[in-house]
């Protein structure tokens, strides 16, 4: 036999195999900012060059490749690189009167991304824009480059739009010169622009409507044509970008996904790869908190070499809990400011130096305690000069010297002091009637009258008990 061990059989082990980690996504960076759809790739290899771009902190260099999980600094905001591994989405969206077409309007105008359907890991991204009084198709993608190839002027991708526009003036109707004219082309402030067709689908008595197409994206470029003419457009629409039409069915301010089959087609008409591969795009970086810069300050005359960061001792127990007492700031939603009670106002430091204090006590607002001594100096309405409120936490509290609540009152049936009859009372206390600010202004006034007394009725009060207009219970 062999003095070999034989190593043991069904050993436990805590440890797990380490799995390969999964080869980082690099690509140019201009190409991951024209995927994100910041521009086209021309225009970002400008700004590269202009040093407007910083990767990783480091002002960016044309041609560099950047990986996932770097950071990109644009028009000072902050994004991450991370791969987009989601096929590409197309959106229709039937766009009203109203809205612009940004992600953030400096007047505080309702944008078309407000009511989009949220997505997780993309964004989504205009094709072409709509002005603020422009209605009909707006199409958004996920895929920066699809909608940079849509919009490029070497696609020359057809744009259709309804127009009504107004004749110029001392003309009934637009005029078949002047639309010959709009289609041999006009000299605008941009060059020379033109319509590739117009067509005239009616008329009213002031207005004619028209559909046009173009083949260009310029800004405003359909109105500028026809106000070039001196016509005025008062209805814009688009109706087609492409081979997508506007959906019939689509109401204002609602949107609709086109199907995967015509993203593939509109993918290999732009003579796209059919199947979107693993690209990297931009996600942005929310939330971050804007932290000091580190200042490590020591004391060379302690005797225990103490050391001060950021004027903390490092020596204090809580030096780590007070790095996240800086304020961040609110992100809140709408205009104005929001202003929270119960919200950290001070720093570690400024509270540390606050230590030594007493603690304040604070009344509660509106203390509405008795004070001290008579009831009869606090008074919750208008009480006359020489009435009494009666005895203390007494709601039924009368003119005059009212008995205690728990005290029994004496027999209604027995005679006072004067040998006076004692009336009934209706609330068992015979002193301790209500009485209301009306009673107080005339003192004299006794709600249950006199024997014998007429009342505003007529009716004598020794009604036997009876109700009499509303004014209590009569009692002889």
């Amino acid at each position: 036999m062999s003095d070999t061990p034989k190593p043991p059989s069904n050993t436990l082990s805590l440890k797990r195999e380490t799995a390969t980690e999964a080869p980082k996504l690099e690509e140019r960076l201009h190409k991951v900012l024209a995927q994100a759809g910041l521009g086209s790739r021309r225009a970002l290899e400008q700004r590269i060059s202009n040093g407007l771009i910083k990767v990783n902190g480091d002002i960016a260099q044309l041609g560099m490749s950047v990986k996932s999980g770097d950071k990109i600094e644009l028009d000072g905001r902050s994004f991450v690189a991370s791969a987009l591994t989601e096929p590409a989405r197309v959106l229709i969206y039937n766009k009203p009167e109203g809205e612009v077409t940004t992600r953030e309007d400096p007047e505080g105008r309702p944008t078309v991304f407000e009511t989009l359907p949220v997505l997780k890991g993309a964004r989504w991204i205009a094709i072409g824009r709509l002005d603020i009084n422009t209605t009909g198709l707006l199409l958004l993608t996920t895929d920066g480059e699809l909608a940079n190839a849509m919009m490029h002027p070497s696609s020359e991708i057809e744009r259709e739009y309804v127009v009504r526009v107004r004749s110029p003036e001392g003309e009934e109707h637009v005029q078949d010169e002047l639309l010959e004219q709009l289609t041999r082309g006009v000299m605008l402030e941009d060059g020379t622009a033109k319509f590739d067709t117009i067509e005239r689908i009616g008329n009213t008595d002031s207005h004619d409507w028209f559909r046009v197409v173009v083949k260009e994206g310029r800004n405003r470029e359909v109105r500028r044509l026809w106000e070039s003419q001196g016509c005025q457009v008062s209805r814009l629409k688009r109706t087609r970008y492409g081979s997508v039409l506007l959906p019939r069915e689509l109401l204002r301010g609602q949107s609709t996904e086109l199907p995967k089959t015509q993203v593939e087609a509109l993918r290999t008409q732009l003579k796209l790869e059919k199947d979107m591969p693993l690209a990297l795009t931009l996600q942005p970086v929310i939330g971050q908190r804007r932290s000091a810069k580190a200042t490590l300050h020591v004391n060379r005359n302690d005797n225990n070499k103490h050391a001060y960061h950021n004027n903390h001792s490092t020596a204090d127990e809580s030096r780590e809990l007070r790095r996240f007492d800086t304020l961040r700031d609110d992100r809140g939603r709408g205009q104005g400011k929001h202003h929270f009670k119960d919200r950290l106002t001070v720093s570690g430091e400024a509270a540390a130096k606050q230590a030594h204090k007493p603690f304040k006590q604070y009344k509660p607002k509106n203390d509405r305690s008795l004070s001290e001594g008579s009831p009869a100096t606090f008074q919750s309405w208008y009480v006359p000069e020489g009435v009494s409120t009666g005895p203390r936490n007494h709601r039924n509290a009368g003119a005059g010297n009212g008995a205690h609540p728990n005290k029994k009152s004496p027999n209604p049936n027995t005679r006072n002091t004067q040998g006076q009859q004692t009336r009934k009372s209706p609330y068992k206390y015979t002193n301790n009637a209500p009485n209301f600010p009306s009673d107080h202004a005339t003192p004299t006034f006794n709600p249950y009258g006199n024997p014998g007394q007429k009342t505003g009725a007529g009716q004598p009060n020794n009604s036997g008990g009876k109700y009499n207009r509303n004014r209590g219970p009569r009692y002889p």
